[in-house]
């Protein structure tokens, strides 16, 4: 949903003609062609808390989006008239939350006899659906990214004694439901290297810098929450169960205040041939509140670098020339805590870009990518993965062609 995967997660200086980065809408008016992109990946993780270690395969889509400029290129080839305005537009579809885990905890006192099992279960997950803007003028880009919040997460703890005959067992089930509209705000400005070339006049160089920022303040939504706390006896061999209810709210409705966040980054460039950025992020998560479900979180930041090299755009007789190559870097620290230690997170990546030419000889891309990293906190709880992310990008140039009759 920003850059191609495989450079470290760089969004607030990235722009490109065929791809999308809908983290920045300061990005969209540098499109030159429309752009569907949809992302999927697996992973294999291990989690490792002292000397008990558990390993997870997963997957899903990573994100849907289809982004476009609201104006032809090839109408102003045309037309032989070129205006310093752009304009670009985008809708998407991004996971915001996940939850997925069942785990089962057997706890055994010192006598080997009194035993209880945790069954713990959690489901569901949030999602945005956003729809961006932006407008550049000669240099300087900004834009505006207006984003619907939805989705459900379910959690789920059921206590058993095993070891008690006539004990009672008791379950909590919470649900929250999220609703509601946030906002995020771009901005980009590129500078062109100029050269003089053989007449003398100054010519962009295919050299530029690009410094480029996003991030919104402090924002709610509403939360809708019901639990429902129970105790029961019922097993085979009791002749009258007991269902004991404790807790039972439905439909409870609730703010949820999202903190402050921003990402500013800076890339050098040389068309058709490299690219190399550096950006920071931050979130102001201390001012993290929600009443439905309380937590203690930090303000954490994010560092990251990453590069890309295209050998040789041109190359009729090399595939390979016109594929690129992208590494990265990033490390940061996460919001949560465990045993009073702030979570940490960092990695390297790594990604190709096959070019696809389509009918009309327009250019689509394939990308694939590869993160290896590390979350948690040492020796406390931490989690060793591989993530595999395929991306597909389909460009047409064909939106918005005035077509001309004689």
């Amino acid at each position: 949903m920003a850059a191609p995967g495989g450079m470290g997660g760089l969004t607030a200086a990235y722009h490109d003609a065929f791809h999308l980065n809908v983290m920045n809408p300061a990005s969209l008016p540098h499109l030159r062609s429309t752009a569907f992109e949809i992302g999927t990946y697996a992973q294999y993780t291990q989690l490792k808390s002292g000397d008990d270690t558990d390993n997870i395969w997963g997957g899903n889509i990573g994100y849907l989006a289809l982004g476009f400029p609201l104006k032809n290129r090839v109408n102003e080839a045309l037309d032989r008239s070129q205006s310093p305005w752009d304009f670009g537009m985008s809708l998407s579809l991004v996971p915001f939350t996940q939850v997925a885990y069942d785990v089962t905890v057997r706890d055994i006192d010192e006598d080997g006899f009194k035993v209880a099992t945790n069954t713990l279960k959690g489901d569901g997950g949030t999602y945005r659906l956003q729809w961006g803007n932006g407008l550049k003028y000669k240099g300087f880009s900004a834009g505006a990214t207006l984003g619907y919040n939805f989705g459900k997460l379910i959690n789920n703890r059921r206590v058993e004694f095993d070891s008690l005959a006539h004990s009672f067992n008791t379950e909590f089930l919470d649900e929250l439901s999220v609703s509601g509209l946030t906002w995020n705000l771009g901005l980009m400005y590129t500078h062109d290297f100029k050269e003089r070339n053989n007449d003398g006049t100054m010519v962009p160089s295919g050299k530029r810098l690009i410094f480029g920022v996003y991030g919104h303040s402090a924002q709610q939504i509403n939360t809708n929450t019901s639990n429902l706390y129970v105790r029961s006896n019922v097993r085979s061999y009791s002749p009258n169960p007991v269902i004991d209810t404790f807790s039972n709210v439905r439909d409870f409705e609730q703010k949820m205040t999202l903190p402050a966040e921003f990402t500013l980054g800076l890339t050098y460039q040389e068309l058709n041939k490299l690219r190399i950025g550096l950006e920071y992020s931050l979130g102001s998560w201390s001012q993290y509140e929600n009443p439905a479900k309380p937590e203690t979180l930090s303000n954490n930041s994010r560092f990251a670098v990453g590069i890309e090299y295209l050998p040789d755009a041109t190359s009729y007789n090399s595939y390979s020339k016109k594929m690129y190559y992208r590494a990265g870097f990033f490390t940061g620290t996460d919001p949560r805590s465990v045993s009073g230690e702030q979570l940490s997170h960092s990695g390297i990546s790594f990604g190709l870009g096959f070019p696809i030419i389509m009918p009309r000889q327009q250019l689509s891309f394939f990308d694939i990518s590869l993160e290896l990293g590390q979350f948690g906190v040492k020796d406390i709880l931490q989690e060793n993965y591989a993530k595999l992310t395929l991306g597909f990008t389909l460009n047409d140039n064909s939106w918005f062609f005035k077509r001309k009759f004689n």
